[in-house]
């Protein structure tokens, strides 16, 4: 008996082995494949948009940079007021204003009355006027 039964337990181990390795094969068959957990990644950094104005200005500033450079001429101007066949130049009226108010002024006006001789002007809200005399 002791043969019948190494026998039925060495039958019984191949059952079990032939079971485990089914089983195993089954369960591999039917697990859910594990997905490598999904990496998190840094957002993509944007640059800001620029306003229209400012990448208007780029513009224009690139344009400007590789148009050929151009020459600006000032014109000359030469400007005489004349009464009574007798002349005096515009700037050594606007000269004479600057002495006669007597410090450096952010804006002036002049108002120029050659028939009575004179040049009215306000330089930064002082009213004062001047004699002009045509030479």
């Amino acid at each position: 008996m002791a043969t019948r039964r190494t026998a039925t337990k060495s039958a019984a181990a191949k059952d079990a082995k032939v079971e485990t390795k089914a089983t195993a094969t089954a369960v591999k068959e039917t697990a859910p494949v594990k997905e490598a957990p999904a990496k998190k990644t840094a957002p993509k950094k944007v640059a800001p948009k620029k306003p229209a104005a400012v990448a208007a200005a780029a513009k224009a500033a690139k344009a400007k940079a590789e148009a050929p450079a151009e020459v600006k001429t000032e014109t000359k101007v030469n400007f005489v007021v004349e009464f009574n066949n007798k002349q005096n130049s515009v700037e050594d009226i606007i000269n004479n204003v600057k002495a006669t108010y007597g410090k450096d002024a952010k804006e002036i006006s002049i108002y120029l009355k050659p028939d009575e001789n004179k040049a009215y002007f306000v330089a930064d809200g002082e009213e004062s006027s001047m004699d002009v005399f045509f030479c």
